[in-house]
Parts: structure tokens; sequence; C-alpha cells
């Protein structure tokens, strides 16, 4: 239930929203991609914490949209056990900041900043981060 006199459409879209959107996002990257990608877990957060930011060197919460957490693909090995799996963090605040600032659909805010994670998953330099944005687009 909706608080009184509010609706759907004057509430800020929630973490379930802004995971929907990421998933949907995940589910249009081309398969060969997809099928690399079963064992990331992406989570969505209202802000990074605090480790996190200081560890970053990143003294404004609202300056990191997303992270990726883990060993690129490149850099795995089949000797690797007991590691923690790779994660996309999307961050809630600054991705909906971003949104009100730039004026771009969430929808593609939240994919542009996903795939940008899922491509420090894969190793991939910026130009091919674009280009596999277009694909998910």
């Amino acid at each position: 239930m909706e608080p009184e006199g509010q609706s759907a459409a004057t509430l800020a879209p929630d973490i379930a929203t802004i995971e929907a959107l990421a998933l949907a996002a995940l589910n249009r990257l081309p398969p060969e991609f997809r099928a690399h990608l079963g064992d990331v877990v992406v989570q969505v957060e209202d802000f990074a914490d605090d480790v996190v930011l200081d560890s970053m060197g990143i003294d404004d919460p609202f300056s990191l949209s997303g992270l990726y957490q883990g060993r690129p693909l490149s850099e795995k090995s089949s000797m690797d056990s007991g590691a923690l799996p790779d994660m996309i963090f999307l961050y809630r605040r600054p991705l909906l900041d971003e949104w009100v600032e730039t004026g771009v659909t969430l929808e593609a805010l939240v994919t542009h900043v996903l795939v940008h994670e899922v491509g420090h998953h894969f190793g991939l330099s910026d130009a091919d981060m674009h280009a596999l944005e277009e694909l998910a687009g």
C-alpha cells in the first residue's frame, strides 16, 4: 500500500525497480557474454559503504554509481577455489541523481552503468564497453 497522498508515479524508484532494470539489461546482452556471467551477482544498494568509498579515495558517496568487485576473466585460473563470487554493485541514490541531472531514461542509465561494470568482468577497454552497450541498448 502506498503512503497516503502518494502514488507510484510520485515516488523515487526503489531498489527492486533498479534491480529489475539491471536484470533486463543483462538479458539483452549477447549470448556469448551472458554465458560467462552466470556466477556474477548483481547487488543494488542505496550507496557504497564507507569501506568501499575510503578504499577508492571517494569523499562523496553520490560520485559512485556502480562497482565491479572481482577478478577479470582473463586473470582467473582453474586453480582458483574458495573465492567470493564476482559482484556488480549498482548504487541507487547516485543513479537517481544522475538520472535527474542528465535527463536520460533510467533504463538507459542503469544499462550504461551495468555494461561498464560487466566490461570490467571481461577486462574490456572503454571502446569495447561502448560497443557492448550499443548491443544491450
